[in-house]
């Protein structure tokens, strides 16, 4: 029994946690749809309230929840992968096993 593939799991656990460091940084491009929308809506409305010389504690309030929303749906992305990498290790383990114990001796 060889090794587990686990090389796609890895490369898709790698990229998501690229995805996680640039919304902890800020940036627009993981974020989905709806999630940018969201996005540009509170920057949007922030910056027509600083036009007005208003406060925009709601704008900031939104634009922090909807990247902590992000960060957070980005970790249990990484969680689930890195559960699924797992189960294939263990799977592959266990078939090793089974097929070590079922000599002949």
């Amino acid at each position: 029994m060889s090794k587990p593939n686990t090389r796609r799991l890895d490369q898709a656990i790698r990229e998501t946690n690229r995805k996680l460091d640039a919304v902890r940084k800020g940036e627009l491009w993981p974020l989905t749809g709806s999630e940018r929308r969201q996005m540009l809506a509170a920057l949007a409305g922030g910056s027509y309230r600083v036009m007005r010389g208003k406060s925009t504690s709601r704008a900031d309030s939104r634009i922090d929840s909807v990247s902590t929303s992000a960060e957070t749906r980005l970790i249990a992305e990484i969680t689930a992968l890195q559960v699924e990498r797992q189960r294939l290790v263990t799977e592959a383990a266990k078939a090793k096993a089974a097929k070590k114990s079922s000599g002949w001796w």
